[in-house]
């Protein structure tokens, strides 16, 4: 199978022409930016539309690509750690164009005033129709980490997410995030709103007692005459990641044996074409790709890796083609089959950024929107501070979102230090503009935001830190259990990526004196995985400390980010700054 470079280098062409466009033309028509990028030729009998980790975001947004996703090992230079010009340049795109803002963090406030934001599933909603129209018969696949991270999700207990996923014609899905909503409220989902409508998938998930799946390992559809079979893969370290409590009588996993098996049944029913939509992330997804025979493609998320071009891995049963989504709505994959003889042959491939300022806004959806949010509106636009920073969070240490809540954690709580976990998840906010408790949420709605002030030892601050970055940095994938790096405010430190586990974090300083190891220190935290932490007097939940900082602000100064002296990774291609 051959990815056709001059078609892709086409759409690029023409998406960069309707971008001079817009620039050179302030009120350019949209319709015209529109036909430039997003009329795709039909190619083959089969087509996959493929959309991941939107994190609940149902209005246009802006989000800020890492500028530090460290590639180690076998994954040094390789997609997905590629970053600004390394990955423009893999996948010959130009600077300064719209899809260069879209992939990645280059010039990002610039590119951010000009463009205009992305994503909004009334845009979205616009962007399915579209394709669908042009490919009759195609499957809207949503990979996970929809129903979570935003206040409406949150407050409607997933609902309007539900109602959302329904009204854009989603499929087939899996999940992460969505089972933090508990065991029962998923169940009810899926054997209630969904039923009849959308299909829930995940073959690596079995119940405690019997080992009984829980949900249904894959469904069969026909697309234009040809069984297509797609396989979900949930996240498979839920358990570890989320609170145990939360799916306490079910069991994860990655689970590659059974993933086979599921595969071999698929096929033995008559289906032509195996794609899994994966929660893996993006480099267990490739390790999985080579040791599972048969799968056509991997169509991936959890890892929010916008990735242009597919990775095609070589097994015993011949290739398999990887893919990732990016997050927050941005992005809408399209995978085009032909199919001859009972098999594909060939395939095309897009990754199409949802510009909110060139799709217009799907009625329908857009009128379901305002009434998820009216009984919010107040609560949602209400000014906490303006930001005299831009504030975003992705990469795999510190970003400045995360910087101004540990910030907000010491100073609230009178701690020496604060952790924030390394969630990939939260909206990008430009210099000037208010932070709404709206935009605050997008960083902290989820169904244990506790916050915490614990007394740590310093031994045990550094097992802590030990644990995260063996979580990122370990050199088989199947032992990375998703998320960045801890943020960490208040503690200074050096990171070896590459030196055995117990050895990357070194110099721990808290103003500029060696932390030691038997004295303890007044750590600040939120989002503790201990079930214990829901029942602990005094309790507040980390939008509330935040929030009080905030107000107390008014206006908040561009933060210096807390970023750790980093070793032995010169010139690796997944680190720029």
């Amino acid at each position: 199978m051959n990815l056709s470079k001059r078609e892709f280098l086409q759409v690029l062409s023409a998406a960069s022409v309707a971008g001079m466009g817009l620039a050179q033309h302030a009120d350019a028509d949209a319709a015209t930016a529109e036909r430039g990028l997003y009329e795709l030729p039909r190619f083959g009998k089969v087509s996959f539309l493929h959309m991941t980790d939107c994190h609940a975001q149902l209005l246009p947004i802006r989000f800020r690509e890492p500028n530090v996703n460290l590639g180690l090992g076998s994954m040094l230079g390789r997609t997905p750690h590629l970053v600004g010009e390394q990955l423009l340049k893999a996948a010959g795109v130009r600077p300064g164009t719209p899809l260069s803002h879209a992939y990645t963090y280059l010039d990002f406030e610039k590119a951010s005033r000009r463009y205009g934001k992305v994503g909004g599933f009334a845009h979205l909603a616009t962007l399915v129709k579209r394709m669908k129209a042009s490919r009759p018969g195609a499957l809207l696949l949503d990979g996970g980490d929809t129903w979570q991270g935003s206040a409406t999700s949150l407050w409607t207990n997933a609902q309007d997410m539900v109602d959302a996923c329904k009204l854009l014609g989603v499929d087939v899905m899996t999940g992460h995030w969505e089972f933090t909503y508990g065991m029962e409220r998923v169940k009810e989902i899926i054997d209630g709103d969904f039923k009849g409508k959308l299909d829930f998938v995940a073959q690596n998930v079995k119940t405690n007692d019997f080992g009984d799946p829980v949900f249904k390992p894959y469904v069969i559809r026909e697309i234009n005459g040809v069984p297509c079979a797609i396989i979900g893969q949930a996240f498979p370290y839920t358990p570890i990641a989320n609170p145990r409590y939360m799916v306490a009588d079910w069991a994860f996993g990655i689970q590659d044996e059974n993933m086979q098996a599921m595969v071999d049944e698929a096929r033995g029913k008559g289906a032509q074409v195996v794609v899994v939509i994966s929660h893996n992330g993006m480099d267990v997804d490739l390790k999985m790709a080579s040791r599972v025979r048969g799968i056509d493609a991997i169509l991936g998320g959890h890892t929010h890796d916008g990735v242009p071009l597919p990775v095609q891995v070589k097994n015993a049963g011949g290739t398999t083609l990887v893919t990732n989504a990016g997050s927050n709505g941005k992005f809408l994959g399209v995978l085009d089959f032909e199919v001859k003889d009972g098999k594909v042959s060939d395939f095309r491939y897009k990754l199409l950024p949802v510009f909110a300022n060139m799709l217009k806004a799907d009625p329908e959806m857009q009128a379901l929107i305002e009434k998820v949010r009216k009984p919010y509106e107040a609560k949602l636009n209400e000014k906490l501070a303006v930001t005299d920073g831009l504030l975003y969070r992705r990469g795999n240490f510190n970003g400045s979102w995360d910087q101004l809540i540990v910030d907000a954690l010491m100073e609230v709580q009178g701690a020496d230090i604060a952790f924030s976990p390394g969630f990939r998840w939260g909206t990008s906010l430009l210099s000037g503009e208010a932070i709404t408790r709206e935009l605050l949420m997008d960083q902290l709605a989820t169904t244990y935001s506790y916050a915490t002030v614990t007394e740590m030892s310093g031994a045990m601050i550094k097992t802590v830190l030990e644990d995260v970055c063996d979580n990122l940095f370990n050199p088989d994938p199947y032992y990375q259990q998703g998320g960045d790096m801890v943020r960490v405010g208040g503690l200074s430190y050096a990171c070896e990526p590459g030196a055995a586990m117990g050895s990357r974090i070194q110099d721990m300083r808290l103003h500029g004196k060696p932390i030691e190891a038997g004295k303890n220190y007044k750590v600040a935290g939120w989002a503790p995985v201990a079930e214990e932490a829901r029942t602990m007097p005094g309790t507040r939940m980390v939008w509330d400390v935040v929030e009080q900082w905030l107000k107390s602000q008014g206006h908040v100064k561009a933060r210096s980010i807390n970023t750790p002296r980093l070793i032995g990774v010169q010139g690796n291609p997944g680190l720029v700054v």
